[in-house]
């Protein structure tokens, strides 16, 4: 197994485990992502995420999504996972472990403090991985947003 960054020759793979992973989440209708807003994201001369995936044998199977994110109240950056991905057909196969434990040397190397993210009250099999890393399940917090709506909806209420 190997893990990497992204290549634009993995655009048609990115997008194939995204729609998967909404499926997965229950809601492939929200996948707005499309193979050329995988490009605008990942690759232009801004990109707004990072991405590595996990391969077997040159065959993408797993994908982690992240960006970089900051504490003040610890004073120190940290990243924020957005998706963690892996093929049901490679699922228990090492690649999870591998993508964040690559992710792990990425913020260490940056000197983050921390790599936060979501897991549903309902994914037993992802809190169990996750408690398995060392990872912190906070109880008693809720993830919170204003979708896009309600952003121009306040924003325009001055």
């Amino acid at each position: 197994m190997n893990v990497r960054e992204i290549e634009i020759a993995d655009i048609a793979d990115i997008f194939s485990l995204m729609q998967a992973k909404a499926k997965f989440d229950g809601r492939p209708e929200s996948l707005k992502l499309d193979e050329n807003k995988i490009e605008e994201v990942f690759f232009s001369n801004s990109p707004k995420a990072k991405a590595i995936v996990a391969t077997i044998d040159g065959k993408v199977i797993g994908i982690a999504t992240y960006y970089d994110i900051f504490s003040t109240f610890i004073a120190k950056p940290g990243l924020w996972l957005d998706d963690l991905y892996i093929d049901e057909s490679h699922r228990k196969s090492g690649a999870g472990k591998a993508l964040v434990t690559k992710l792990c040397q990425i913020a260490k190397s940056n000197g983050c403090a921390r790599i936060d993210w979501i897991v549903a009250d309902n994914n037993k099999n992802g809190k169990g991985f996750y408690n398995a890393l060392g990872a912190t399940i906070f109880d008693g917090i809720r993830h919170s947003r204003l979708d896009e709506s309600a952003i121009h909806q306040l924003a325009e209420s001055v």
